[in-house]
């Protein structure tokens, strides 16, 4: 294992390459982008306050991403707000959701950084939340009467509350933010698809927001010749979620998400595995 790089380094263009492109392939998937970079950033030793930073800077280019696949959807409700009530229905309904992760983030957030940000914990959480997504696919299967809710417009705010709510687990690093609110949604009543659209949407506020007060917090950490490393992270993290989401939808529209569950067990087994042996002493 490769010593952390210093808390106030910036990572080298390879390494600002590859953790962009993980951030962009696991952000919108059920299994977790916060858990691969802690993983990932351990293997690559670049760790640290600096490294924490520079996740947030590219989870923006995640985010982008969605706004620009969904931009015409976007744009619509803008123009809309105070005049459509279909638009004024979804604006609020993302504003609801995004309140309980929100402020359990406010109060909490520093105590389950400390407690929580590192492979093994993240490892356990795969585990147990690899567990709920078999229970839920299984639930849905068992059970498809349950689906009242077939496209975001017609949730109500009760509905968005309770998806609120689910995403506020993914707190615990390794949880997946998408993935506790597509389940979350399944659970509540929505279709596997409007989950999915949905989680999509509420990312836009929630990293949002994340990115902005992380990086107005840890600003004295960042500095003009972190610009390249981090452009090129952006960059990565936005090709490859673009291309993610894209996957994605048209996924959803004839399989459900236990591959994902499967994979969630097998990457959570071999972090433990290789902790409890030695063979990769995990930082």
């Amino acid at each position: 294992m490769r010593q952390s790089a210093a808390l106030d380094a910036s990572p080298s263009l390879v390494v600002a390459l590859l953790l962009g492109i993980v951030e962009g392939l696991t952000e919108f998937l059920p299994i977790s982008s916060t858990g691969h970079l802690i993983v990932a950033g351990s293997l690559l030793g670049y760790t640290g306050e600096k490294a924490k930073v520079f996740e947030i800077v590219i989870q923006a280019g995640a985010i982008l991403a969605v706004c620009w696949e969904f931009r015409v959807r976007l744009l619509r409700v803008l123009g809309g707000l105070f005049r459509d009530p279909s638009a004024n229905r979804f604006a609020i309904n993302l504003i609801i959701a995004f309140l309980p992760a929100a402020v359990l983030g406010l109060l909490l957030g520093r105590y389950i950084k400390a407690a929580l940000f590192s492979p093994v914990p993240v490892a356990v959480a795969f585990v147990a939340g690899a567990l709920v997504i078999l229970w839920a696919e299984r639930r849905h299967r068992a059970r498809p009467d349950t689906v009242r809710i077939d496209d975001v417009d017609a949730m109500r705010w009760t509905d968005a509350l309770k998806v609120g709510c689910a995403q506020a687990f993914a707190l615990i690093p390794g949880t997946s933010r998408s993935g506790a609110t597509i389940i979350g949604g399944m659970l509540f009543g929505l279709s596997r698809r409007a989950a999915t659209e949905f989680s999509f949407f509420l990312a836009i506020p929630t990293l949002l927001a994340a990115c902005a007060y992380e990086t107005i917090k840890n600003r004295h950490l960042l500095a003009a010749a972190d610009l390249p490393a981090f452009g090129v992270g952006f960059a990565a993290a936005f090709v490859s979620a673009f291309f993610c989401v894209r996957w994605l939808i048209r996924f959803v529209s004839h399989h459900d998400f236990t591959p994902f569950a499967w994979y969630r067990i097998a990457f959570g087994i071999v972090i433990l595995v290789t902790s409890y042996t030695g063979i990769v002493s995990w930082t």
